[in-house]
């Protein structure tokens, strides 16, 4: 029988609030140490299931690969091939997953689903992305940040919708002492609550989160322009959603509001001429791509934490 009574689990970037400049710096070390992705396999006879309800790029490959460069399985279940939720609940399978897997990544769409896969798992679940949170990519980003901050600083801006992407932004940028301002159109805004738990966390580490309608505003002296597609997977139906986003798009005009070397990110899929135009996210201030392959060895980083501390604390310790 697998499974492990002190287990941790990563459904929002604040549940690693404590380790996460740690576990980004680990993610770093191991990107530029050539000799580690030869010899260090903390994964090893280990099996990594990720559970897709949501079909995926970045998530899919940057979670198989990385599994297999440290040492592990890789096992990809698609909706369509397991009863989760169907004919066999999610409290079921997570127990019967938890007696062959040694963790389990879920890319699903209500962040209940993932809370309750957890509570019923005997082994470590990450949430690959949900509808209120996606902490693997906040990692990516807290990480792509810290690789640029020799020409960035910390005002981190955000254009767009109050989604998923966002509040595991704010919650990451609080933890790691950054400034966030965010504008969404109104009736857009992020969930208050996470906002609360963000601002609660900066008044710690010195930082602030702001609020506002402006993109203008959110984007003035920033060293950070963060933005999202304006429709989400899922919400293709709400097609006239689209025009209460006019004047938010990342342009040439907005972005010269920004500092002179800001980087511009973006999670991607990006749609091109929607949130963004081809003259930003194609410029030299632009890191989409390193963010893209970022998200892979900040996941590396976070299974290691989660599947096998001590090698986690040993590679730290020795490198």
């Amino acid at each position: 029988m697998k499974g492990n009574k002190s287990k941790c689990n990563l459904l929002s970037i604040d549940d690693m609030a404590e380790k996460l400049p740690e576990i980004i710096d680990w993610a770093i070390r191991i990107k530029n140490d050539d000799d580690a992705l030869f010899d260090f396999k903390p994964l090893e006879g280990m099996t990594v299931g990720s559970i897709y309800e949501k079909p995926s790029t970045r998530t899919r490959v940057s979670f198989e690969v990385g599994v297999s460069r440290l040492g592990g399985q890789p096992l990809t279940l698609l909706s369509s091939d397991i009863q989760l939720g169907k004919s066999e609940s999610i409290a079921d399978t997570a127990e019967v997953l938890s007696r062959y897997l040694d963790c389990i990544t879920y890319r699903c769409f209500g962040h209940s689903d993932v809370e309750e896969l957890a509570r019923h798992s005997g082994v470590p679940v990450i949430n690959a992305l949900s509808d209120m949170h996606h902490p693997c990519q906040a990692a990516a980003d807290m990480m792509t940040i810290v690789e640029n901050l020799e020409r960035v600083n910390g005002h981190v801006a955000w254009v767009g919708d109050g989604n998923n992407v966002l509040h595991d932004l704010v919650l990451g940028s609080a933890i790691m002492g950054y400034d966030v301002k965010f504008a969404t159109p109104e009736g857009f805004e992020p969930d208050e609550s996470i906002i609360h738990r963000a601002r609660s966390i900066a008044a710690r580490t010195g930082s602030s989160i702001e609020g506002c309608n402006e993109p203008k505003e959110a984007v003035n002296g920033a060293g950070v322009v963060y933005t999202d597609v304006f429709v989400s997977m899922g919400e293709e139906h709400l097609e006239s959603k689209m025009g209460s986003f006019d004047g938010f798009q990342v342009n040439e005009e907005l972005a010269s509001e920004a500092d002179d070397d800001f980087i511009f990110m973006h999670c991607l899929p990006a749609h091109r001429g929607d949130e963004v135009t081809d003259e930003v996210i194609d410029s030299r201030n632009s890191v989409v791509f390193d963010q893209a392959e970022n998200r892979m060895w900040a996941q590396m980083s976070i299974l290691t934490y989660l599947c096998n501390e001590a090698a986690w604390q040993t590679y730290w310790e020795l490198r």
